[in-house]
């Protein structure tokens, strides 16, 4: 026997199972079979899918995801959109969408936007191929949605297909208290003595951005402080970085507070500070957004505003999936920790 007939006949031996084969191990009809493992709407006996499980998983079968999608018309897939994932922000995010997928059986495709329009159109384009159960988009974004992406969402609802956002612009919405929070904040850190504050946030109509700016001057305002200058960038660490270089270079007074729009930001600010020999805290004192679990081991640790961010990503894959569905009521919290100690009156 030659190498190549050996390798044949193995190839052979090791050929996939069947669905034929399951039912057939099994000791049922091929339609109850197919009920089972392809997730069919259709009840069936428990002792029969007992018997069936239990025959792909002894037979080694895996279900044709393709043939399930053009059967159905859709894939058992949930595309999550982010626009970092190295960002714990989407981290936290997508580990709530993938909860509520491992309960429900289905898989999560991720795909990075970096909140450029045009990308995410060619992503949109590409997944529509896919037939995708659901779409998230949960980057934030600067303006209106792009013309194309605005049309491969169309497309894609044609197909029947769910969207949902966070923020306004899809099926559904997942609406973050944005301005809620960081008013909050604003105000809490004015009853702690402080009057002069310097932002730090991302491009002007960029949505969280902008209405955690404007939520955290109100509260602050309202508590007798003024927001003197607003420095911005990018929702990235190094970028919060840069923003309080150039910020201490325009000079800033001891007892200054920074409110950077999220944690991660913050805590590049946190990095500027300490290069230039000022001290987070007494000297100059910050606070973030997001409450991600790294504000916690950063020394000091990170005033903010806590996000059930997990939990809004479950919710996001419930509204997803689920035929009527309601946002429950979400509760946010500030945190004041060690680097906003106040100033004494």
């Amino acid at each position: 026997m030659t190498i190549q007939e050996n390798t044949s006949r193995s190839r052979t031996a090791r050929s996939a199972p069947t669905l034929h084969d399951v039912a057939a191990a099994a000791g049922v009809s091929l339609a109850t079979a197919s009920r089972v493992l392809n997730g069919s709407e259709r009840k069936v006996a428990e002792s029969f899918r007992e018997r069936v499980e239990q025959a792909a998983a002894e037979l080694g079968y895996t279900a044709n995801v393709s043939a399930q999608t053009i059967a159905r018309g859709t894939s058992p897939v949930i595309a999550l959109l982010v626009a970092d994932i190295a960002d714990p922000y989407f981290g936290l995010i997508a580990s709530g969408v993938a909860r509520g997928a491992d309960e429900q059986g289905l898989i999560v495709t991720i795909a990075i936007t970096e909140r450029e329009p045009q990308r995410e159109a060619r992503i949109l384009h590409a997944l529509r191929g896919q037939r995708p159960r659901g779409v998230i988009l949960a980057a934030s974004r600067s303006g209106e949605r792009d013309a194309a992406a605005v049309d491969e969402l169309a497309e894609f609802a044609s197909l029947g297909g769910r969207t949902v956002t966070f923020g306004a612009g899809g099926d559904r919405s997942i609406r973050i208290p944005n301005r809620e929070g960081s008013e909050e904040l604003g105000r809490s850190m004015a009853a702690l003595g402080y009057r002069r504050a310097i932002g730090i946030g991302a491009s002007e109509g960029v949505s969280t951005s902008d209405d955690r700016l404007a939520g955290f001057t109100a509260g602050f305002t309202a508590g007798g402080g003024e927001v003197v200058r607003v420095h911005r960038g990018t929702f990235e660490r190094e970028s919060g970085t840069a923003s309080m270089t150039e910020a201490l270079a325009a000079g800033v007074e001891p007892g200054t507070l920074i409110f950077a729009l999220s944690d991660v930001v913050a805590i590049g600010a946190m990095t500027a500070i300490r290069d230039a020999g000022r001290t987070v805290g007494d000297d100059i004192a910050v606070c973030g957004f997001d409450d991600v679990p790294v504000s916690r081991d950063v020394t000091p640790q990170l005033t903010t505003v806590r996000v059930p961010l997990s939990e809004l990503g479950y919710q996001a894959f419930r509204a997803t999936v689920a035929d009527e569905w309601e946002q429950p009521p979400m509760e946010i919290e500030v945190l004041v920790r060690d680097s906003t100690p106040g100033i004494a009156r």
